[in-house]
């Protein structure tokens, strides 16, 4: 495989899990809120804390990812969060439409974080380019 055929596919898989990241981040910030998103981890048996380091990983991560500064890092701390995701959905069943969400999506994003943190940020992302930029002058 050619050397910018890996690029472009970090690239991708940044874009895909950046704006997922965000997104699912955003809903537990504005729809959810902080204080309901702590509940539900609550709920669920985690301490409510949780839910708040939950939506600052997944918006700060996601906009990381995008730009690609850290990616491994974030990369592979998504893959454990998406790894207990799962778990905590697989008794519902593998589909992620059934009732309380199946554990299909979570492990599909685990499986997508393990490639981008074996692949990192590619040469499409803000410190290659500065880097590059700072070799050339």
């Amino acid at each position: 495989m050619k050397q910018y055929q890996t690029d472009f596919a970090s690239l991708g898989l940044r874009i895909a899990l950046g704006f997922m990241f965000l997104a699912h981040g955003l809903t537990k910030l504005l729809v959810f809120t902080p204080s309901g998103t702590a509940q539900y981890f609550e709920s669920l048996g985690f301490p409510g804390f949780m839910g708040y380091l939950t939506i600052l990983f997944e918006i700060g991560g996601g906009a990381l990812l995008l730009l690609g500064i850290l990616t491994r890092v974030i990369s592979s701390l998504a893959v454990l969060q998406m790894i207990v995701i799962s778990f905590i959905h697989s008794a519902n069943g593998w589909s992620f439409s059934n009732t309380g969400g199946g554990w299909e999506y979570p492990a599909f994003m685990a499986l997508t974080s393990i490639s981008l943190a074996l692949l990192g940020s590619g040469r499409f992302s803000v410190f290659y380019l500065k880097q590059r930029k700072l070799t050339k002058a």
